[in-house]
């Protein structure tokens, strides 16, 4: 659901695509070089889980505060296999 050009989610859910539609400096900082692009306002969920292989801060060169709140768990891993790995561990469970 849209409200205005912002995307309005629920507590959970599941999102997937690049990683400058989760960066929720493109809110505080109008002079950001990604500044103006509709983004995911995942920093409301309850808890976000973030797959990345890295920390590092991809292609606009901007580190994610996402990375660091308090509600954000890091899964570091390749997007394909951490899926992979994830779906495995339900099925055993």
């Amino acid at each position: 659901m849209l409200v205005g050009r912002r995307p309005v989610i629920p507590t959970t859910g599941c999102f997937r695509g690049a990683r400058c539609v989760l960066c929720v400096i493109i809110r505080t900082d109008p002079k950001s070089p990604i500044a103006g692009i509709p983004i995911i306002d995942v920093d409301k969920c309850r808890t976000v889980v973030v797959v990345k292989r890295s920390l590092s801060p991809g292609f606009a060169g901007i580190p994610n505060p996402l990375f660091a709140n308090e509600n954000t768990l890091m899964f570091f891993n390749d997007g394909k296999k951490a899926f992979m790995e994830l779906i495995a561990a339900v099925k055993e469970a």
